[in-house]
């Protein structure tokens, strides 16, 4: 790696970082200007470096500076001919083209190639940048309290290659003694004493000027909300006195007046005017006027639910200003999906604020069409999708859907050895969401839950899964109730109905094996039959500070569901479905996934998830659950060293091919589920990120199954049913979209005999991937979780 750099040029080689113990580590390291390449251990090769100078080297700046001059007369001249003929379309098409090309080259001329932007040039030393880290370390100390930090830093130089390390002395913190603010206002200095309890600035705590910043915008918000429309948080500045003997600091908050008055005004509401324009101009004639409760609406034409939109305005005629209300209702307003935009403004005069809201109607038909790849098995395969939507059907700001979508997937099959097969599916569905509860309905519920974005969607649906062992074809209903909490933390639905008349026909060779199981005393072919079944459920997504942002702060998502199929069979006598041809279901189901992210430095973060479900059939089910209903383990988004839906149930032993290998031709369902998935993720190089990963768990059945013997959970024994897999993935992550490939390897394989079911010590140098089928290799699409 060291080749080809210059007498003074130096390659870093390792960046260390001693001495960090009270502050915060991670945010430390992320101040580092400068870190080693990403190398292969033992090889001493980077990848990203190699990529780099494969683009480096056929980068010429001359030729594209040569051909930015070339196609910038070619677009003078066209320049001139349009000038002559400005009608000339072909001359039009040219310059556009021409226009394209240069800022194609321009970028890359900025940016590299290619292979340049993918990779990463040599990471050489640099003076400059050193001492920047080193400052903008002091200041992150002192700005957390460390005074008296001190930070050196020492170069070792060996061989071209540079050891940096920067080592912090720390010592003792500042501690706040004592907060007092300092305001002429009497009216802003009583209200701030009643809630100091929520102070950001306590006395006995570290000193951090972070706690600062969150406190000025505290009091910001705080005052807008009680009627200081005017008031900014550039009136609050804060004087720190030190007290280096004791080691604390006193805080002085003061708060100016403004220049031209002794207090700062509170306002009240007079009244407010909700626009709806047209999409060139806002209607001012008063023929469109409209009064409904407290607002004055100036409208396009006559169409627009105002008790609907009334319920998503927070600004109270009356009441004193407020800027989370103003948030609120822009917030609340783009849920609806009917308007384009949402601006709100305000007229004061005296205390008084005249307030408008202009909106703009969305188009009322959109059409989408996509064409793509998405995997859930084996391999990606097409998918096909078309959506129409129209906004406001009944003029109640109801939303029609109309959704499309035609795929072509590679899966295994369940009833041949080996091989990946096609596996068709089509579904199509009409559906109308209500910006309300439908039921049950009131005016003053309307508003009350209005700061929750109510939404009732109805459904019918009509899907098609053709698989090398079924094919299956379904007709659903649903009724149901979504919401969310005003900071959008948790979300709920509630499915009042959901229910689906499927209709079966099997392969013979799964029918055959599905028959011979029942022979045995498993009643799984019922899963398969043409069947009723209905539900209703419920489901939560908790998620905390913005899971799925990949932000540099941790993050988590808990998502908890709660399914009841078949209830409504409860009132009836079970006598009437005997001679019935379909197939009824009564079950509950529950299931817990919790996900979280932890940063642990600039380029390396931690991973886990834990999902964990319960399916109990009951009444007329016989011991059977609707087969989606069941859980799998196994694939790409779950326990990857096992192909998808492979794993378990507990430590049941497969049949073994004619080579004495697991037949693992079969899909295995279970009652239970229990797997948690570890990833250690870390940037590369360009686009690329590597992930070293663990994953752990299995699904299990409630009863006793004499076709899968080993399978029934127990509480005494059902760790030794828990299966394990680790390995290595790489990730391409353009923004936009995520390629993935994993390589899982079996480390517990609770299908072996009991003391031989460690099975990482498999692995050679002579069988690198271990035995047969011991290596699972998953493609995806996005992250597993």
């Amino acid at each position: 790696m060291t080749r080809g750099l210059e007498e003074e040029e130096y390659l870093i080689y390792d960046v260390d970082l001693k001495g960090v113990k009270k502050a915060n580590e991670v945010k430390v390291k992320q101040l580092v200007k400068q870190y080693p390449n990403t190398r292969i251990p033992v090889l001493n090769f980077s990848p990203g470096v190699f990529i780099y100078n494969m683009g480096e080297s056929s980068f010429d700046s001359a030729k594209l500076t040569n051909k930015i001059n070339h196609y910038t007369q070619k677009q003078n001249e066209l320049a001139e001919e349009l000038d002559q003929n400005p009608t000339n379309k072909k001359a039009e098409r040219k310059l556009y083209k021409y226009n394209n090309r240069i800022e194609s080259i321009k970028r890359k001329l900025d940016y590299g190639n290619w292979f340049m932007r993918t990779g990463n040039p040599k990471s050489i030393l640099d003076s400059a940048k050193t001492a920047s880290t080193e400052l903008e370390i002091q200041n992150y100390l002192v700005n957390h309290g460390f005074f008296d930090a001190t930070i050196s830093t020492s170069i070792k130089k060996e061989k071209k290659k540079a050891y940096i390390t920067y080592t912090v002395e720390e010592n003792s913190p500042y501690l706040v003694d004592s907060v007092y603010t300092k305001s002429s206002d009497e009216g802003i200095s009583d209200f701030l004493v009643q809630r100091s309890k929520s102070s950001n600035l306590k006395s006995g705590r570290p000193y951090n000027q972070d706690n600062l910043t969150q406190e000025r915008q505290r009091l910001e918000d705080l005052l807008k909300d009680s009627g200081y429309y005017t008031f900014s948080k550039s009136y609050i500045s804060y004087n720190v006195y030190k007290d280096t003997v004791d080691k604390n600091v006193v805080i002085e908050q003061l708060i100016r007046n403004p220049s031209y008055t002794n207090e700062h005004k509170v306002y009240t509401i007079d009244s407010v005017i909700f626009h709806i324009s047209t999409p060139t101009e806002v209607i001012q004639d008063k023929s469109f006027q409209r009064q409904y409760g407290d607002i004055t609406y100036l409208m396009y034409q006559n169409r627009y639910s105002e008790k609907i939109i009334d319920s998503r305005v927070f600004i109270q005629k009356g009441s004193k200003y407020s800027k989370t209300a103003v948030l609120e209702t822009q917030r609340q307003l783009a849920n609806l999906d009917i308007f384009r935009f949402i601006n709100i403004s305000f007229d004061t005069t005296g205390n008084q604020i005249t307030t408008r809201i202009f909106t703009q109607p969305n188009e009322k038909y959109q059409i989408t069409n996509q064409l793509g790849a998405s995997i859930t098995e084996q391999l990606p395969g097409p998918f096909f999708s078309h959506s129409l939507r129209n906004r406001n059907l009944f003029r109640g700001l109801e939303i029609f859907e109309f959704n499309f979508r035609a795929g072509l997937e590679g899966v295994a099959s369940a009833t041949t050895a080996g091989g990946v097969y096609r596996s068709r599916e089509l579904s199509t569905s009409a559906s109308i969401i209500y910006p309300q509860f439908l039921l049950p309905f009131s005016k003053q519920g309307l508003k009350r839950y209005g700061k929750y974005n109510p939404r009732t969607r109805t459904l019918i649906g009509y899907n098609y899964v053709n698989r090398p062992e079924y094919i299956r074809e379904g007709f659903n209903t649903v009724l149901a109730y979504n919401w969310a909490t005003t900071n959008q933390r948790q979300q709920y639905t509630i499915s009042l109905l959901d229910a689906n008349l499927i209709r079966s026909n099997l392969d013979p060779a799964f029918e055959e094996r599905l028959v011979e199981l029942q022979e045995q005393g498993n009643n799984l072919i019922n899963s398969f039959q043409s069947s009723y079944v209905s539900s209703i459920s419920g489901q939560v997504i908790i998620n905390f500070n913005q899971y799925g942002l990949w932000q540099r702060d941790r993050s988590s998502l808990w998502r908890l569901y709660f399914e009841s199929g078949g209830t409504s069979f409860n009132l009836i006598n079970a006598d009437y479905f005997k001679d019935r041809s379909l197939q009824y279901f009564q079950y509950l189901k529950f299931q817990s996934d919790f996900r979280r992210y932890i940063p642990l430095s600039r380029k390396t973060t931690f991973a886990y998830r834990i999902n964990a479900g319960l399916a109990i059939p009951y009444g007329i089910s016989e011991g059977v659950l609707p087969y989606e209903k069941y859980f799998f383990a196994g694939g790409s988004t779950s326990i990857r060293a096992w192909k998808p839906r492979r794993l378990g149930p507990g430590t049941y032993t497969p049949q073994t091919d004619e080579e004495g290998n697991f037949d693992y031709r079969y899909e295995q369902p279970g009652d239970i589920l229990i797997e948690g998935m570890f990833e250690l993720r870390r940037k590369l190089f360009g686009y690329f990120d590597g992930v070293f990963f663990v994953d752990a768990g299995n699904t299990w059945t409630l009863r006793y199954d004499p076709t899968r013997p080993g399978s029934q959970f127990k509480a005494g024994t059902f760790v030794n049913g828990i299966a394990v897999g680790t390995g290595l993935g790489i990730r391409m992550d353009f923004d936009f979209l995520v390629l993935r490939l994993d390589m899982g390897i079996k480390a517990v394989d609770p299908a072996q005999p009991e003391g031989e079911r460690f099975v990482l010590d498999n692995l050679s140098f002579r069988s690198p991937l271990g035995d047969k089928g011991q290596t699972v290799f998953n493609i995806g699409i996005g992250y597993p979780f």
